[in-house]
Formats: C-alpha cells, structure tokens, sequence
C-alpha cells in the first residue's frame, strides 16, 4: 500500500517536458535516438576529465551504450524519479553539456543534482550557469525542498561552483563515492546543499 501511494507522488516529467532557462542558456530534454546526441553523450562520460572525478555504474564505450544510457534517462524522467537536461546554447542550440536533477523524493522534497560539460565548452561558466538554472527549477517549479550536491574531495572546481549557486558545504562523507575507475574502492566526497528558503546567489557576469 505504501509503495503504491508513493508512486502517485511521483508526477511524470516527460509531458510536457520542462525547459528552464536562463543565463543564456537553455535545458532541454535528451533524444535518445538522435545520433548527434549520443555522440555528445558519449564524448562527456568517455571525456578524460569527466573519468577523473566520476565512476559511473554502467559504463557508456560507444553508441549503443550511450543510447541505452540515455533511454533509461528518459524513463526516470516519465516515472518522475530524475529530470536529465540537455544543456544548450539559448542562441544556437548547441549541446554545452548535461545537468541532472537526481533521484527526486517526493515525499522528502529531495533531490541529487550532477553535472558534466563538454570539453569545448568548458571556461564560460556554462556549469555554474546551468546549476543556477536548474536549482531555481527544482526549488520552485518543481517544489522541492532541498537539492544536495556531492563531489569527490579534492575536486575543487566543482566546490567553487557549488558555492557559487548557493549550495553550502555541509561536511565530508567518508567513502561515498567510487574510486577513479574502480567499483571496488571508495573515496571521500564534498556534501554541498541548498534549501528553498535559502537566497538566490546573484552570479556574476
């Protein structure tokens, strides 16, 4: 009976899909049968940066891959569990990255928020920008109440970004998260949050 009531907690997200935007940019859906998108899919989780600071459970080593990942992105996005945001140029539409809203609760107003940005698109802050943009979504739009953001110690970037958007650094969790390409170690991770109550950062131009 409990899981059942809290499936009708969970709104599908797919129709109509959010877009947020602002800060130049816009956060659209992922298609997973574009080939165009599963390249840039694959090119951000194959990307040597991206595998420096993140292990994920299944590994995306080509297209195939990168079409199953995105499909099974899209299903959280219909059962209500994540929201998966194509990260765009507002302009020209051109894919900068990805931004997730993560493992949505909504019975605890909580949600994960995760990020990558392709390496050619790295130095305009489209990072920050893009947080800022889905935080703002996910807080208000979305009705959550609080958004957590975890990072991998040591990754200094992505504290500043954090800090950036409003998401306080809470403590260390020991052994979080998994080592650089391994599943079988662990390491500790930043824990950064933000409420709905808090203020609104104001980024800088």
């Amino acid at each position: 009976m409990a899981d059942i009531h809290r499936k009708n907690l969970l709104p599908s997200l797919s129709s109509p899909f959010p877009e947020p935007q602002g800060h130049g940019l816009l956060l659209t859906s992922w298609d997973p049968e574009s080939e165009e998108q599963q390249d840039a899919w694959w090119r951000g989780l194959t990307d040597p940066e991206f595998g420096r600071w993140n292990t994920p459970l299944k590994i995306v080593r080509d297209r195939a891959d990168a079409r199953a990942s995105l499909r099974s992105k899209a299903a959280g996005t219909a059962n209500g569990t994540s929201a998966s945001f194509r990260i765009t140029d507002a302009a020209s539409g051109t894919t900068l990255g990805h931004i997730g809203v993560n493992e949505i609760d909504h019975v605890l107003s909580v949600a994960r928020v995760g990020y990558w940005v392709l390496p050619e698109a790295r130095g305009g802050g489209v990072a920050t920008r893009a947080l800022a943009v889905a935080a703002r979504w996910a807080l208000t739009d979305l009705g959550l109440n609080r958004l957590e953001l975890g990072h991998a110690l040591g990754h200094e970037a992505s504290c500043r970004i954090a800090e950036r958007c409003g998401f306080r650094y809470e403590g260390t969790l020991r052994g979080a998260m998994f080592e650089q390409g391994r599943q079988d170690a662990f390491r500790d991770v930043h824990l950064h949050g933000r409420i709905a109550s808090d203020p609104e950062p104001e980024l800088r131009a």
